[in-house]
């Protein structure tokens, strides 16, 4: 296949996704399935554990000095750490090392600030047995976003910052304010307004400004390295949060894939798009500073 045919695929594939929402038990049996459809990178292997007082997946890969905390998409309302398993095991099968898959609690239970604390959580017992050199954050989607709210909380509480950040079609406006979610409607196979809004309401019923990092201070954070597909209305919430970074004076790349959509990474080993986009976020990630 021409990488064309292979965005043609991954597309079709999107587009026959139901965009009508059903019960809450349905989108998350749904995602599950989804998440979990697909196996692990080679050479990875995974075992149950626990991190930050929250269930979690550890991935190994090798004896590397790496240790890589991933967030889960799933507009924090979905998802779960198997469902991150397989991006992340992407990862550290490139990096070498140890990965964990953390399973954060969702809303409407658990609203913010709940899985913003499971994080910083997280985060903070793996500075007990690492060195924050050795430690990279990366996550996707909702957990793109909850990765960058985690390192402000860390930059708050007085914590080293990790060695790098990589976010992957980060939702970082949770006020749903981008022009993207007007102007990329047609070409987004997958969201509309209202389906993120569904989401939206669910995490923050009180208001969503404080939960958007995009909002936030981001100055002193880790270098960050942010990619998204140019077909998928988050568009402008990766373009702007790159720009909030940048303001900051953080060390940020943002790559735009043409005619990619929503967290194409997960496409990997079918999508070459995909492939070399991860090659760049491991390499990114394997940086010491």
């Amino acid at each position: 296949m021409t990488r064309q045919q292979q965005r043609d695929a991954v597309r079709a594939a999107l587009a026959a996704t139901p965009r009508e929402r059903g019960t809450l038990e349905q989108e998350r049996a749904g995602f599950e399935i989804f998440g979990t459809s697909r196996p692990l990178a080679d050479g990875v292997t995974g075992v149950d554990t626990t991190l930050g007082g929250r269930p979690a997946v550890r991935l190994t890969a090798g004896s590397g000095p790496t240790v890589l905390l991933y967030l889960h998409g799933g507009g924090y309302v979905v998802g779960s750490a198997r469902t991150g398993t397989r991006l992340a095991s992407a990862l550290i099968a490139r990096t070498g090392g140890t990965a964990y898959s953390l399973d954060y609690r969702l809303a409407p239970e658990h609203p913010y600030p709940a899985g913003a604390d499971d994080a910083l959580a997280a985060y903070r017992e793996l500075l007990r047995s690492s060195p924050a050199g050795n430690i990279v954050v990366a996550g996707d989607s909702a957990g793109g976003g909850l990765a960058v709210a985690m390192l402000v909380a860390a930059r708050e509480a007085g914590l080293p910052q990790p060695a790098a950040t990589a976010v992957f079609s980060p939702w970082a406006d949770l006020t749903l304010s981008g022009d993207s979610l007007r102007t990329r409607a047609e070409a987004d196979p997958l969201f509309t307004v209202d389906s993120l809004r569904w989401y939206a309401e669910r995490y923050v019923p009180e208001g969503a400004r404080p939960a958007s990092p995009i909002f936030a201070d981001l100055s002193g954070l880790a270098p960050l390295l942010v990619q998204v597909g140019a077909d998928e209305i988050l568009l402008d919430d990766a373009v702007r949060l790159a720009a909030r970074a940048a303001a900051g004076e953080v060390e940020v790349t943002l790559e735009v894939g043409p005619g990619l959509p929503h967290v194409y990474q997960l496409n990997f080993g079918s999508l070459d798009d995909a492939d070399d986009a991860l090659d760049r976020a491991a390499a990114f990630l394997s940086r010491k500073r």
